[in-house]
């Protein structure tokens, strides 16, 4: 399986892994402090940036299938990983595997649902999904603007208006010609619940981030996430949203360095 990367820095291995309708530049804002001290290793997903889609079932558990073996193709099997999103549900299956990844940080992982929450999740990232392949004419206009950032990606940040506008564009662009998008969501949702490790299994150290202001992945999921993975750490960021790597990147990639030092 093919998956685009890129590789920064040098020193202790670190992999990052995007969110659903990104590419390895959405980790931009925390890139350079982090490939300071780390060898970084930024992919892009199955399916996403430059990366070819999965021929067949499209789900966190093939995709993770797919990282599991790009990791052993470029000798990172026990890398530390860090994930946002679809990709720090991604990370945590590959935590939950043992083995094939060192410490984790989780920003924000999907699949922790209850009732409704899943078809809000579903509807949410739906609209923005068409806005992005709606609006790619415009799209260069509107990233310009602070008050058009803020309408277009209040769900994803608490402080949208102070995104880059060069980073809120990439990031609209890649959602809008993702070819996995669609099928990658519908795995999502239609998914079972995830499954954890039991308190006290053996393994490295896991964080979970959730930021306060989380309008996709609702504050109240942290703690079913934490049923599930009950030897993790949860870290709150406060005014953030779903990205704190973007509203919070200096704590973010605090907390990575300190999460996965030796």
């Amino acid at each position: 399986m093919l998956i685009n990367y890129v590789r920064r820095g040098e020193g202790k291995p670190l992999l990052l892994v995007h969110g659903l309708g990104g590419n390895w530049r959405s980790w931009r804002t925390v890139l350079g402090p982090l490939a300071a001290k780390r060898s970084v290793t930024a992919i892009d997903l199955p399916g996403f940036g430059k990366s070819p889609p999965l021929a067949g079932e499209v789900s966190i558990r093939t995709m993770s299938d797919a990282v599991s073996q790009f990791l052993r193709e470029h000798d990172l099997l026990g890398t530390d990983a860090v994930g946002s999103s679809v990709g720090a549900q991604l990370v945590l299956e590959l935590a939950r595997r043992g083995g094939v990844v060192g410490a984790v940080v989780s920003l924000a992982p999907v699949g922790f649902w209850a009732g409704w929450e899943r078809h809000a999740y579903r509807a949410s990232v739906c609209f923005w999904w068409r806005i992005a392949r709606l609006m790619k004419r415009p799209m260069p206009a509107i990233a310009t603007h602070e008050w058009s950032r803020g309408l277009l990606l209040k769900q994803l940040s608490a402080q949208p208006s102070l995104l880059s506008g060069s980073n809120v564009l990439e990031e609209m662009r890649s959602c809008a010609t993702s070819v996995s998008f669609g099928a990658t969501l519908d795995g999502l949702v239609r998914a079972a619940p995830m499954e954890g490790i039991a308190a006290g299994s053996p393994g490295k150290r896991l964080v979970i981030g959730w930021g306060r202001s989380d309008r996709i992945c609702f504050p109240r999921q942290a703690g079913r996430a934490l049923k599930s993975f009950p030897d993790a750490q949860l870290h709150w960021f406060e005014r953030c949203g779903h990205y704190p790597h973007w509203d919070a990147p200096d704590e973010t990639a605090s907390l990575i360095l300190k999460t996965t030092a030796d």
